[in-house]
Formats: structure tokens, C-alpha cells, sequence
């Protein structure tokens, strides 16, 4: 699975109403309202890396009120779910 920080700068006085759009749209799994020089982040989940084109550019961009998107790839991921299935491995409770 492919994952996809996408950070994105939308018109401030329609935020909650683009979120959800963009949560509705196929391969995002979260959108997030945020502090800062970006108005959201979209967590994109897909199988393929050619999907990324079809959910970003495809979709997300063309949500009316999206000004800009920033594309960010995460090359692995880190979590303290995934630290305590690690430590899980073997034990039976």
C-alpha cells in the first residue's frame, strides 16, 4: 500500500464543508483541519503508485475551493500500533 500526505491550501471561509468532501472521495482514508501555511492534510491510501494520479490531481485538486495541493510520499511508516504488534509477535496471553 501506497501512503500520500497531501497538504492542502482551501478557500478558509469553506474548510469543514471541502474536508468532507475530500474524506468522501475514494483512497482518502483521513483529512485533517490543521494550523499553519495549510488549511488541510489528506492521508491518501492506495494500492498502486499510478493511483496517487488518479486521487490527487484527479480528484482532490478538482474539489471546488482546493487552491493547491503539496504531495508528500511516505517512504515507511512508524507507529506505536505497529511498535506493539511488533513486541506481540510470539506471546500468548
Amino acid at each position: 500500500m501506497i501512503t500520500s500526505i497531501v497538504l492542502i491550501k482551501t478557500s478558509v471561509d469553506q474548510i469543514p464543508e471541502i474536508a468532507e468532501k475530500i474524506a468522501a472521495l475514494d483512497g482518502v482514508s483521513e483529512v485533517y483541519s490543521v494550523t499553519g501555511a495549510h488549511d488541510l492534510i489528506a492521508m491518501v491510501r492506495v494500492a498502486a503508485h499510478d493511483d496517487l494520479a488518479d486521487v490527487i490531481p484527479g480528484r482532490i485538486s478538482k474539489v471546488p475551493g482546493v487552491a493547491s495541493t503539496e504531495t508528500h510520499i511516505a517512504f515507511r511508516t512508524y507507529s506505536q500500533h505497529d511498535l506493539e504488534a511488533a513486541f506481540a509477535i510470539g506471546l500468548e496471553a
